[in-house]
């Protein structure tokens, strides 16, 4: 017994051998250990430092770009909306940022201004998986004109300035409700780990159409492989997105 014992502990024996070999004279306080550490440490800190700068520039000259070029169309679409129905022209509503940061989010007004007090009376008829955002295809609340600039994402192109000055991102998750934030899971709130964007990973595939659970799942995967190259691909992808006009309402 006392053999086969011995036998059974000679791999193990080996194993601790070959590692006190390899890590023995490691010193996990040495100097030169302390000095990789740090080293690696700073090259870390740079690496994500300047992912942030390249985004942020790209953000700040992108959004200055087009709410120059972008002008006659603003003022088309203000004289639309001021023809249609009375109130103001910009939609302004509070949203929840990066690390939860509360800011004014900017929209086109595309609903008739009691919107909100009709809201409770629909709430029944939410087309949104998962209860936490709502939605309705055919919501009677949403103007004519609305209902156009909707479908073309033109009603978002006020979050430009948003942009420019930092609240929000070109490419990120959508910026939630505070009231939606409050149903958040932990899980959920992973989405605030980043600044939120005007466009995003779901919203390039299938926009609405995607139930909340699985605009979370593609939200998480965002922040996991967030890079320079990926937020240009969305960009990208937004146009397309936009003119097929899939899932907006």
């Amino acid at each position: 017994m006392s053999d086969y014992s011995d036998r059974l502990a000679e791999p193990d024996a080996a194993l601790r051998e070959a590692l006190l070999h390899r890590y023995g004279r490691i010193r996990p306080d040495g100097f030169w250990q302390r000095l990789a550490f740090q080293g690696k440490r700073l090259v870390w800190k740079a690496v994500v430092a300047s992912a942030y700068v390249f985004k942020r520039l790209l953000d700040i000259v992108a959004a200055s770009i087009l709410l120059i070029l972008l002008t006659p169309l603003f003022l088309t679409i203000m004289l639309l909306i001021r023809l249609e129905s009375p109130g103001p022209i910009f939609f302004k509503q509070v949203r929840v940022g990066r690390w939860g940061k509360l800011f004014t989010m900017w929209k086109f007004r595309s609903m008739y201004i009691d919107a909100e007090a009709r809201k409770a009376a629909l709430l029944a008829e939410n087309e949104s998986g998962g209860g936490v955002i709502f939605k309705m295809k055919h919501d009677p609340r949403i103007t004519r004109v609305g209902r156009f600039i909707r479908k073309a994402s033109i009603d978002e192109l006020p979050q430009l300035w948003n942009v420019l000055v930092g609240d929000m991102s070109l490419v990120g998750p959508r910026p939630a409700l505070p009231s939606e934030v409050n149903q958040y899971s932990l899980a959920d709130r992973r989405r605030l780990e980043v600044i939120p964007g005007i466009t995003c990973i779901w919203q390039v595939s299938g926009r609405s159409d995607i139930p909340f659970p699985e605009q979370v799942k593609l939200d998480v995967q965002y922040i996991e492989s967030s890079s320079f190259g990926n937020d240009i691909l969305i960009l990208l992808k937004t146009v397309p997105a936009v003119l097929l006009g899939r899932g907006a309402y």
